[in-house]
């Protein structure tokens, strides 16, 4: 389908459900859990861009489509329905099947698999030293892997919304890899599933729940401890806030010092009209909360974001600090808007298309992926303490079924998790960087073995397993990934040792 074609049509269906479902604006605002970024940013312009659409692939990527079990985990008429699941298959550097050469699965998450396949690295990059043959696996309701014949259909109502959950789909990369090890006569292959941010917690969870189908699992900036309260509410925001202090104590006292001046300026009697000419809106602010979640968005962004060669961070800090003398704080604020997004028509409430990437996590969050996060005293950020009984009835009240906080932690565990994890789980890298906000509710030290959690002070969301820059990477990213390469070929090699002792007897 034409894309922008699809995302008109997207569009309207959104603005139909928004307002079947809820007369009241949504308010949860759990942040994505991109690994790359893609449609994260708070420019329209660049929102709306999708360069990774029009960068062709190399001709070693191949397309596949998978005919996937609608539902899993129960046989009623409707469970046997199929959809068409796509994966894509590079085998440039396969050792072949006779070679029992491995397989490096990734795991696509909350996202068209497109973005994925251009801008993720360590696949690619690692495949020629081990010979690997490279699988990479779309998530069920994104990209072309959408389950009723249409975007329409499968977003329908709570019904049709009912299959979309983590479960169901390392269920569906249990499927595809079990198939391509068949069609492929590779099922002694060893196998090495990789994902980042929610596919890494899905990367975790599959090495957990399928030990038989894969060796190991790669886990990048998985926050698998943001649920359930095992994570201080406030720890998101808590690393944002160091993230800028370090930077910039200036632009720190700035941030905080904003929020009470814009509501200063908003009590007074033409003071949103102030606001919205000094913050050069694309049309005049409905309320001062607009402006603020514009910047609370932008702050969040470029922190878990933060990484080479921009520092996106650092950009919004000299903006803010590198106002002109006189400027007031606001004026320093928009200065650091300016620095970071770039000189532009106008700010703020640009029209957008919504991405189907919004839709999808908005639905996952208001299902199984409640991440309680709140805000105290402790951050550069207005006060706003988690309310679990009004995130219920939001989500109640835009799908018509209430969330389950609880489940996550009940399905794959998090509670007591060095206690209980190291007494059955193995082969499994937790990579997380400091600077990122996620990377409180990640796995920070060894658990066990080889249950290992390697961090970086200074790295950021899943940069890990993004592509190599040779110009541009730190030193420590290069050690970072060049210890996780270790820690594989490892596991690897002790497989081959245990395959050729099974068949020597």
């Amino acid at each position: 389908m034409n894309f922008l074609l699809f995302s008109s049509q997207l569009l309207i269906f959104l603005l139909t459900l928004s307002n079947s479902a809820s007369a009241t604006e949504f308010k949860i605002k759990i942040p994505r859990l991109s690994p790359t970024g893609a449609g994260l940013t708070v420019d329209h312009e660049l929102e709306t861009s999708f360069s990774w659409l029009s960068s062709p692939l190399s001709t070693d990527y191949n397309t596949f489509y998978y005919t996937q079990t609608l539902d899993h985990f129960n046989y009623n008429p409707e469970s046997y329905t199929t959809f068409q699941q796509r994966y894509v298959i590079n085998s440039k550097y396969w050792g072949g099947s006779k070679s029992s050469a491995p397989i490096l699965v990734y795991f696509g998450a909350e996202a068209p698999l497109d973005s994925d396949l251009n801008i993720i690295g360590f696949l690619s990059e690692n495949a020629i030293q081990f010979k690997a043959l490279q699988l990479y696996i779309e998530h069920r309701y994104y990209g072309k892997s959408i389950p009723f014949g249409s975007w329409d259909e499968a977003l329908k109502n709570a019904g049709t919304l009912g299959y979309f959950n983590s479960a169901q789909a390392i269920a569906d990369y249990a499927d595809v890899i079990l198939h391509v090890k068949k069609i492929l006569k590779a099922e002694k292959a060893p196998v090495i599933v990789i994902g980042g941010s929610y596919g890494g917690m899905l990367a975790s969870w599959f090495r957990l729940k399928y030990p038989h189908i894969a060796l190991g699992a790669l886990a990048s900036s998985a926050p698998i401890l943001y649920f359930d309260n095992i994570t201080p509410e406030d720890g998101y925001d808590t690393i944002v806030t160091k993230d800028f202090r370090e930077v910039s104590e200036n632009c720190y006292q700035s941030i905080r010092k904003s929020w009470s001046e814009i509501d200063k300026i908003a009590a007074k009697s033409n003071g949103i009209s102030m606001l919205s000419g000094k913050f050069h809106t694309c049309k005049p602010l409905k309320g001062p909360s607009e402006l603020k979640d514009y910047l609370e968005y932008m702050y969040s962004v470029a922190a878990q974001y933060n990484r080479p060669p921009k520092y996106p961070l650092n950009q919004v800090c000299a903006g803010i600090d590198g106002a002109s003398v006189g400027s007031d704080t606001l004026d320093k604020i928009f200065a650091g808007v300016v620095s970071y997004i770039g000189n532009r028509p106008c700010y703020v409430n640009q029209p957008q298309i919504v991405s189907e990437s919004a839709v999808g996590w908005r639905w996952q969050t208001c299902s199984e992926l409640v991440i309680p996060m709140g805000r105290n005293n402790n951050t550069m950020f207005q006060p706003a303490p988690f309310n679990l009984n009004a995130y219920i009835k939001q989500c109640e009240d835009s799908y018509g079924v209430p969330p389950r906080p609880h489940w996550i932690t009940t399905y794959y565990g998090g509670h007591d998790i060095k206690l209980i994890l190291q007494r059955f789980g193995s082969n499994i890298i937790f990579s997380n960087g400091l600077k990122d906000p996620y990377s409180i509710g990640g796995v920070l030290e060894n658990l066990s073995d080889s249950l290992l959690a390697i961090h970086t002070i200074n790295g950021s969301h899943c940069l890990d397993i993004l592509r190599a820059n040779k110009t541009t990477d730190p030193s420590w990213l290069v050690k970072q990934r060049k210890t996780e390469v270790e820690i594989i070929k490892g596991w690897i090699a002790t497989y081959y040792a245990d395959l050729a002792t099974i068949f020597s007897k």
